[in-house]
């Protein structure tokens, strides 16, 4: 099914994509049919499900991990709220960078399954910036009523999409707007093994590398592996 998986994996290809209909987003193609049913559902029953998050390359995770790590972009709490990047040692510094963003090369975003989503009809004003904070989707948040619709739909057993980040399980901060196509990217998840992982940072030459190394046992049981079924 998959060629050439470790660069699907690591983001480091994009011959497994296609885009979005009437987006810039690019997902993957296996995808690209059950998303697209998925925002005419939406929008039948009153929501314009947009994407505005899908596919992300190595080096876009890159930027995004080196500016968080230099202080650059800012970091935030469990609850969405900035914290200062000068009260955090390296070590602090990396689990707080992973509980909102992805080591390059270990994103699910890298392989076209998962996408980040949000409401446009709910949008309070044409120039209003979509943040993605546990504010917007939370209940009274803008975006609630659609992610309310969305639970009611994964009580169907047989719907293709679920939220891997649904819950706190003390790694990935719970993303209620980030979806993943469950059949194609629990494949995927089973692809990435240790060995896997430990030959992704054998190359990674990136700001908290010797951290990263340090604690790699517990980045990948607790920031890859654990994820809600």
């Amino acid at each position: 099914m998959i060629n050439d998986f470790k660069n699907i994996l690591w983001g480091k290809t994009t011959n497994h994509l296609s885009p979005i209909p009437d987006s810039d987003q690019l997902i993957h193609k296996e995808v690209v049919t059950p998303l697209s049913i998925l925002i005419t559902d939406a929008k039948q029953d009153g929501f314009d499900l947009k994407v505005l998050s899908g596919f992300r390359s190595y080096q876009q995770q890159a930027a995004i991990w080196t500016n968080k790590a230099l202080g650059k972009r800012v970091l935030l709490n469990d609850l969405g709220e900035e914290v200062s990047f000068e009260s955090l040692s390296r070590s602090k510094l990396l689990f707080q960078i992973l509980r909102w963003s992805a080591l390059p090369g270990a994103s699910r975003h890298h392989w076209g399954t998962d996408f980040d989503i949000y409401d446009a009809n709910s949008l309070p004003s044409s120039d209003y910036q979509v943040q993605l904070t546990p504010q917007e989707v939370n209940p009274g948040g803008i975006f609630s009523p659609m992610h309310e619709w969305l639970d009611k739909k994964m009580q169907d057993s047989n719907f293709s999409f679920f939220r891997p980040y649904s819950k706190d399980l003390g790694g990935v901060a719970p993303e209620r707007w980030h979806l993943s196509h469950k059949p194609l990217a629990t494949d995927l998840l089973d692809l990435f093994t240790i060995d896997i992982f430990e030959e992704l940072i054998d190359q990674t030459s990136l700001e908290l590398t010797d951290e990263i190394k340090h604690f790699k046992n517990e980045i990948f049981k607790n920031f890859i592996l654990n994820i809600s079924k």
